[in-house]
């Protein structure tokens, strides 16, 4: 069983790009919006909120291939907003929705993932747990896990213990 560490700093990323989400959102229909009214300013200002709001995820996302073509695409929507150019901006928005389709779907496969492999985790977490409060007369939880691993007694280092290459003291 391997269990992956989760630091503090990538939880604090993940919270805060979930609070961003419906900020996001909205300023995501901003932009479309001004862009099909052809408002380049406003679509220039609602671009900037958004990526703003939305560097954290460039930070904590994989480098698929779906998220790398976004980042590109993203890029060609900004300079054609930075030039005026409203036609080509209006394409490059065009292309940054197919892009977002598919990086939702690579997501939602992602988190599917991800969840199969928590599941897993907590069931042999679980079995763990079962299997070493039946087989053991001692109290000690850490005798009784090593027990339950290695079947080692808690009298001193077993032969099951020593060949795995742990040492068990009493």
């Amino acid at each position: 069983m391997s269990i992956g560490a989760i630091s503090a700093g990538s939880l604090a990323q993940y919270v805060s790009a979930s609070s961003d989400l419906t900020q996001s959102q909205q300023t995501f229909q901003t932009l479309q919006q001004s862009l099909a009214s052809g408002n380049l300013s406003a679509a220039q200002a609602a671009f900037n909120s958004y990526q703003l709001l939305n560097q954290n995820l460039t930070n904590i996302s994989g480098s698929s291939s779906a998220t790398t073509q976004l980042s590109k695409d993203m890029t060609a929507l900004g300079t054609a907003l930075s030039s005026g150019d409203l036609s080509t901006a209006q394409s490059a928005f065009a292309t940054v929705q197919t892009d977002m389709k598919s990086s939702t779907s690579q997501a939602m496969a992602n988190a599917n993932a991800a969840m199969t492999q928590v599941e897993g985790w907590v069931n042999d977490l679980l079995d763990f747990s079962d299997a070493s409060s039946s087989s053991s007369s001692s109290s000690d939880p850490a005798t009784q896990a090593l027990e339950s691993v290695y079947g080692a007694s808690a009298s001193g280092t077993s032969s099951a213990a020593t060949s795995s290459g742990v040492n068990v003291y009493a």
